[in-house]
């Protein structure tokens, strides 16, 4: 069976700046990602993980090489065509949750869907209460940030990204900001997503901890991928241990 391939990256190189002050961010970085695939890209800071996610999510553009998503250029791509494609098909984490102080849980992703459904080209949206479920969160739907912990907090980002029923989620460190017990409630809401929805999964961070519940590890340094391990067996989030 023909595997469906969402990202296909060749020759990706990012450089900042020129002549004696350029920094070489991405150098003939080659990827494919899968759909329904979940993949963790570990790396230390400056590794250019972070650039290759910001590349993928539309977010900043590669100084050479192509990337496709199911098949379509986006390298090259207009501003309004990059902003189609993030709307459409991409869901962001971030480290930092960057809720709405005066929503609730619910509104805050009642939110995103709202503007999902008033999009013509739009392909519908999740039940904003459905998602917080999916999430854990059932019981806090009426709940304000600041009455949230912050584990708490990171899955309603999830249930808000989720919620347009994106085909990709792209997480930057999004449990770099939470304790080791916070963080493993985290990435289960992040496996559900991907098992439930088939949403196909990108996390970048630097805690080696998590590559064990990956379909696919890569490693990053010096903005080149290094090494790529398949994993046979994923493990659950619960069984992790960092």
């Amino acid at each position: 069976m023909a595997v469906d391939i969402l990202f296909r990256a060749r020759g990706l190189s990012k450089v900042y700046g020129s002549g004696g002050a350029a920094v070489i961010a991405l150098q003939g970085v080659d990827l494919d990602v899968s759909a329904g695939e979940f993949v963790v890209i570990l790396g230390p800071s400056g590794s250019g993980k972070s650039t290759l996610l910001n590349i993928l999510g539309g977010l900043d553009t590669p100084t050479a090489g192509d990337v496709t998503f199911r098949d379509h250029a986006l390298t090259g791509a207009s501003d309004d065509e990059l902003t189609r494609y993030r709307r459409e098909h991409v869901g962001f984490v971030f480290q930092f949750y960057n809720l709405i102080p005066g929503l609730t849980a619910l509104e805050n992703v009642q939110l995103v869907t709202d503007l999902t459904l008033n999009d013509p080209h739009g392909r519908g949206a999740e039940d904003p209460a459905a998602a917080l479920r999916l999430v854990g969160l059932g019981d806090r739907l009426d709940f304000f940030p600041a009455q949230l912990s912050g584990g708490e907090q990171q899955r309603v980002a999830i249930a808000r990204a989720v919620a347009k029923r994106p085909d990709v989620l792209l997480c930057d460190e999004p449990t770099g900001a939470l304790d080791f017990e916070t963080g493993k409630l985290v990435l289960e809401a992040l496996r559900r997503a991907n098992r439930d929805l088939g949403t196909s999964t990108v996390v970048i961070t630097h805690n080696v901890g998590i590559a064990a519940m990956a379909d696919r590890v890569l490693r990053m340094r010096s903005g080149a991928i290094v090494d790529v391990v398949v994993n046979g067996a994923p493990c659950e989030p619960a069984a992790l241990a960092w």
